[in-house]
């Protein structure tokens, strides 16, 4: 059982550092349930 099995998660992503998809990917994985997910450009 993992951490995040069947937890509902946001994920915000980093363009310069790790993008929302390859954290979306890490969090299914876990088994979580991505409800939003989203790169953004913090400057």
């Amino acid at each position: 059982m993992s951490i995040l099995s069947g937890k509902k998660v946001i994920i915000i992503g980093d363009r310069d550092g790790i993008p929302g998809p390859a954290i979306e990917e890490c969090a299914k994985t876990a088994g979580a349930d991505v409800v939003y997910s989203s790169t953004e450009c913090f400057v």
